[in-house]
């Protein structure tokens, strides 16, 4: 049970990126960069802004030169940019994202399905990319998709997973990021997991990653907050989901995380009214599926 509530909790807003990526009709540009910029001003201090995938893969983010360039960007938020491979690196520093994600799955059914390549082949791929990079300005974070189970596969072993957490931090990657894909986590799962994984990750390189599809979304981040983890990714409205990865619904909720810290009296230095205000303008198609709770029924 949570008795320290002393330390801030971040979040970092991934709409722009987890939440329209699987929007089927077309957000306009003008309208992305609109959303990222109000979001900026929200008291957000990471913003996941785009991708640079092929856009055969993710027709909706194929305007990530446009986005990037368009923001205006606000001190001390950092924009975060998804990245598949070199050719994304690339694309991604020319647009000067301040950090690129890289993701592979535990799980190497969903890396398949996901990336079009065999776990090896990933991790192979990112270090071309660290090599790339060198010296510039930009921090290299790991996701580990599937983290908690696998759609395809079930159970993922957990040595598995701090495997992975090793081979990121020997190709001097910092930041990991421990992702629900499908939303399969639990809290006693949380809560073992992020305590193996903070005995060989600081909590400020650490960044989890949960989906609401059983309704356990919010209890997970509690249960991981508790075991020491600090941040973690929600998206405004509760969109988003992987298109590879059948069954998962969307992330969990900026509003609802933002409420609750708020209700039990952890720090997240969110303006939560300007918050539910962005939720109920969000671009359409997204905004009329908005998956929040807080601000109905007159909260």
């Amino acid at each position: 049970m949570i008795t320290d509530f002393s330390q801030t909790l971040i979040v970092q807003e991934v709409s722009p990126r987890d939440g329209l990526q699987i929007e089927p009709t077309w957000v306009e540009t003008v309208d992305k960069i609109a959303l990222i910029d109000q979001l900026s001003l929200a008291g957000f201090s990471r913003i996941e802004a785009g991708s640079f995938v092929s856009p055969k893969a993710i027709a909706a983010l194929r305007d990530g030169e446009l986005v990037f360039k368009g923001i205006t960007r606000q001190p001390g938020v950092i924009y975060v940019a998804l990245i598949p491979n070199l050719k994304g690196a690339q694309r991604a520093l020319a647009c000067s994202a301040d950090e690129l994600n890289l993701v592979m799955s535990a799980s190497q059914t969903h890396n398949l399905a996901n990336m079009r390549m065999r776990c090896e082949a990933s991790l192979s791929a990112f270090g071309e990319i660290v090599q790339f990079v060198g010296g510039a300005q930009v921090r290299l974070n790991g996701s580990i998709a599937t983290t908690f189970g696998c759609p395809f596969e079930g159970k993922i072993d957990e040595d598995r997973v701090l495997q992975i957490v090793e081979a990121y931090q020997e190709l001097g990657i910092q930041g990991i990021t421990l992702a629900d894909t499908t939303g399969m986590a639990n809290p006693r799962q949380v809560d073992r997991l992020v305590r193996r994984v903070l005995q060989r990750v600081s909590p400020a390189d650490l960044t989890l990653h949960f989906h609401n599809t059983r309704g356990l979304g919010l209890c997970n981040v509690l249960a991981a907050y508790e075991a020491g983890a600090r941040r973690f990714d929600a998206a405004l409205g509760g969109l988003g989901g992987c298109p590879f990865a059948p069954g998962a619904s969307g992330n969990i909720c900026t509003e609802d995380l933002v409420n609750l810290c708020d209700e039990i009296g952890i720090h997240t230095g969110i303006d939560l009214p300007l918050l539910l205000k962005l939720s109920r303008g969000l671009p359409a198609p997204a905004g009329p599926r908005s998956a929040r709770s807080t601000g109905q029924g007159g909260a």
